[in-house]
């Protein structure tokens, strides 16, 4: 696999606390933390994954898997931090990035936390199994899905990045009335079919938000970040190694109640489960009201709540 370059947003001195995204977002995503935590007596990292922004975009499939990115943030921690360690924070994709990371290299995570995915332990099977299961046999259209179409996913999200990410970023967000999230599509459908776009768009993303990402975006495109989904096998087959293994580092969890993606196929309670899997976990907050984009739209909560875990370790 080739090396890449990753650009990263840095902010204080102090121990190293990187942050990852998930999609389709940026480092952006943490703007709202980057002084929160260094103002407390950290160094705050907010990188661009790999297929992102201002960070190197590599072109084949393979180039997102698991082990690739994990690589990715290893190699951040060694560049920046004098002893190679740091404390890991993710959010969506970014956060089964953190927490395997602290799973395959505990000799350099010191602490992790998740923001919005939880950490469920070892899979039995590759997510594709069971959505083409649950879904895609059934008729059922699912984004993961029609995710593996390549080309057309690209396609569907360039022609317009600014109405996309409108439509995608509301359809998550703690905003949107039950249902704007479509669960009846069929699997022939797209990605956008049944999304609206607000008007006025929430305020926890302003005008100049939205335009930084479409910015980027527009610059990077769509199949960098899609390839991310394309890789359910080859993570599978990579983290069966580890599948004795728990999270023992000191870790938190913090997510929303109105988040599909908390309890996305409905596995009972999974904070419950969690603790099973992270054996030190020292928090799990779920903020009321709150959607997928956990940082973002609960900004001051988020950063309060990270800044009393930091500084407890």
């Amino acid at each position: 696999m080739p090396n890449v370059r990753l650009r990263a947003a840095v902010q204080g001195d102090g121990p190293l606390v990187v942050m990852v995204h998930g999609f389709p977002e940026s480092w952006y995503s943490w703007r709202h933390q980057m002084k929160p935590i260094a103002d407390a007596g950290f160094m705050a990292c907010a990188i661009d994954v790999r297929g992102y922004g201002g960070s190197d975009k590599p072109p084949a499939i393979a180039d997102y898997a698991m082990e690739q990115m994990i690589a990715d943030v290893i190699g951040v921690m060694e560049a920046m931090s004098a002893d190679g360690r740091a404390i890991l924070v993710g959010h969506d994709w970014g956060a089964p990035i953190v927490w395997n990371s602290a799973l395959v290299r505990p000799d350099r995570v010191r602490a992790v936390c998740g923001l919005s995915v939880p950490y469920l332990g070892p899979a039995s099977r590759p997510f594709t199994e069971i959505f083409d299961e649950i879904f895609t046999k059934r008729g059922r259209f699912f984004y993961q899905a029609y995710f593996q179409k390549v080309g057309e996913p690209e396609a569907e999200a360039e022609a317009d990045p600014r109405a996309f990410l409108r439509k995608f970023y509301y359809a998550l967000s703690g905003d949107a009335p039950d249902g704007t999230w479509p669960t009846n599509k069929t699997a022939d459908q797209r990605l956008l079919d049944g999304l609206v776009d607000p008007d006025p768009f929430p305020a926890w993303l302003s005008a100049s938000d939205l335009d930084y990402y479409v910015g980027e975006f527009e610059r990077s495109g769509f199949r960098g970040p899609i390839n991310r989904y394309r890789n359910h096998e080859r993570d599978f087959d990579f983290l069966s190694r580890f599948k004795d293994r728990k999270i023992a580092q000191p870790a938190l969890f913090i997510g929303g109640n109105r988040d599909l993606a908390f309890n996305m196929l409905g596995r009972g309670d999974p904070i419950a489960l969690m603790r099973q899997y992270v054996t030190d976990l020292r928090g799990a907050d779920v903020l009321d009201g709150c959607g997928h984009w956990t940082q973002q739209e609960r900004p001051t909560e988020v950063s309060t709540r990270l800044i009393a875990w930091l500084k407890s370790l």
